[in-house]
């Protein structure tokens, strides 16, 4: 408790910037977010019948927020719908007007915060998540709803998982691996289910590996082991066990249709060559991913931040 309060004191800071005036950089019609490099990033084109069911849910939540434009619930839906669309800086103003009228509901600033790493504003997302994590300090954790169900529809998340859990992968995309590790260890509270254990494990450990701290990293694969139950996070749960030993990087980078679990698996083989020494293997693989189109997906995002901070240092 002592440790989690001092950060809190610590983000503190960050969070005094988590404002809901919010002003984006102007971009070509459509454009969402622009890339590390400097590229305008579009939404990418779902297939039909994907396409038909997100706008019908985006109808549906619409349809609430009208009927009640100032329940919090409502607000959040409709900027979640908007972002499942690629709508990412439509979904950061509904979040920013629902601040204004919902100062102290954390999930606000929690899915915002989400939004700003689509967006590459990591300092944006941290100061929102700091804000979240003062609000629900000391309370009681929630489970957070999914947006898009689970084949078992079981919800694996909860708010403040999710709080700190983006508040690390802010940090580890702006290279600040020391407080990203602070932000894991919380978000390693709780993780008391199988899908949260092995989220946080794989992106601690990555972090951890990075920093060279390599017992640590050994520590946190210990809970991890062959035919455990996870619902939803087989990506991170088969990077854990290659970390392991159990499989091999070849057997995970296989054809995959799902570009966010491509990205994902990518990243965490890459970066596994790169800080064990096969730092060019580890560069081919994550400019393969900035070849794909889901330059949403996390793992996108990260071998972006990695690939720009190599080419700054190199210049």
């Amino acid at each position: 408790m002592r440790q989690t309060l001092a950060l809190l004191a610590i983000l503190s800071l960050a969070a005094c910037g988590a404002t809901h005036t919010i002003e984006l950089p102007d971009l070509p019609n459509g454009g969402q977010a622009i890339s590390l490099f400097g590229d305008t990033l579009y939404p990418t084109t779902p297939t039909l019948e994907t396409q038909a069911g997100l706008e019908q849910q985006l109808a549906a939540a619409q349809a609430a927020y009208d009927q009640d434009p100032a329940d919090a619930d409502a607000i959040i839906w409709l900027g979640r719908r908007h972002a499942y669309l690629g709508h990412y800086r439509q979904a950061i103003r509904i979040y920013s007007d629902g601040i204004a009228t919902h100062r102290d509901d954390a999930r606000m600033y929690r899915h915002r915060g989400h939004r700003f790493i689509t967006l590459r504003m990591f300092d944006r997302a941290i100061a929102d998540f700091a804000r979240a994590a003062e609000l629900t300090a000391g309370m009681a954790d929630e489970i957070e709803p999914d947006g898009q169900p689970n084949a078992a529809g079981i919800p694996t998340s909860t708010l403040q998982f999710n709080i700190w859990y983006h508040m690390g992968l802010a940090h580890y995309l702006k290279g600040d691996f020391e407080q990203a590790v602070a932000a894991y260890r919380e978000c390693m509270e709780r993780s008391d289910i199988p899908d949260r254990l092995v989220a946080t494990s794989h992106w601690l450990y990555m972090t951890l590996r990075r920093l060279g701290r390599d017992a640590e990293a050994a520590a946190v694969l210990e809970p991890i082991h062959p035919g455990m139950e996870i619902i939803e996070n087989h990506a991170y749960y088969n990077l854990l066990l290659m970390y392991r030993g159990e499989t091999t990087p070849e057997e995970l980078l296989g054809p995959e249709e799902d570009a966010v679990q491509s990205a994902t698996v990518a990243y965490g083989v890459g970066n596994w060559h790169y800080y064990n020494g096969r730092e060019d293997e580890a560069d081919r693989i994550l400019r393969s991913i900035l070849a794909g189109e889901g330059w949403a997906a996390f793992g996108h995002i990260a071998a972006e931040a990695d690939l720009h901070s190599r080419s700054t240092a190199e210049h």
